[in-house]
């Protein structure tokens, strides 16, 4: 996605959420480096839910390899015509690509000042799309940083319908390993933020 970034005030809390959601963005977007999985091993959660799944994700990826998650990538989204899964909220949503669900992201897209990147060729209503936008939504990548009441709308609208049921699936795929625990990670974060847009509305 194209950004516009700004400076901005963003609580600890917004940027860790923030963050989250960027690094899901960014493994689901393609396979992890060695770079990547030594970042992703280094990480340590809390006693929480989403404490034990990130936990769960750094002991899978310190026994990972860049070759081998490749593989496994190739497995669950591209494979041979297509992968084990489609992560993409047209399809999730009315079992075909390219559909109502992808015009309706683009329209609040816009809306949003947010634009495809000239070298992406992927639909926007990708998962990894739509946590990179989640991302720079709440700390401002994409022009002024969007408050809570617009965040939960674009969650609502685009993310929840769809993200715990392909997330629950990338951690029962035949072929996760490694994305097992992106999964986990995933559905877990999914349903908090669900639960804390619930909590918020007004």
């Amino acid at each position: 996605m194209n950004s516009a970034a700004q400076a901005v005030d963003v609580s600890e809390e917004d940027r860790l959420r923030a963050d989250l959601y960027n690094f899901l963005g960014l493994l689901l977007a393609r396979p992890a480096d060695q770079l990547l999985l030594d970042q992703t091993a280094a990480l340590t959660g809390d006693e929480s839910d989403l404490g034990a799944a990130i936990n769960g994700l750094a002991r899978v990826a310190k026994a990972s390899t860049p070759a081998g998650v490749e593989r496994e990538f190739t497995r669950l989204f591209i494979g041979l015509g297509r992968g084990e899964l489609l992560p993409y909220a047209s399809y999730y949503l009315t079992g075909f690509l390219n559909e109502k669900p992808l015009a309706k992201l683009r329209n609040d897209m816009a809306a949003l000042q947010i634009t495809r990147a000239e070298n992406t060729f992927e639909p926007e209503d990708g998962m990894a799309a739509m946590m990179e936008m989640m991302g720079g939504m709440i700390v401002g990548r994409f022009g002024p940083s969007r408050d809570l009441e617009a965040q939960r709308g674009f969650f609502n609208n685009h993310i929840a319908p769809w993200a715990t049921h392909f997330y629950s699936d990338l951690e029962g795929a035949t072929s996760s390993v490694f994305y097992a625990g992106v999964g986990t990670v995933g559905r877990t974060f999914m349903e908090i933020e669900k639960e804390a847009f619930r909590m918020t509305a007004g």
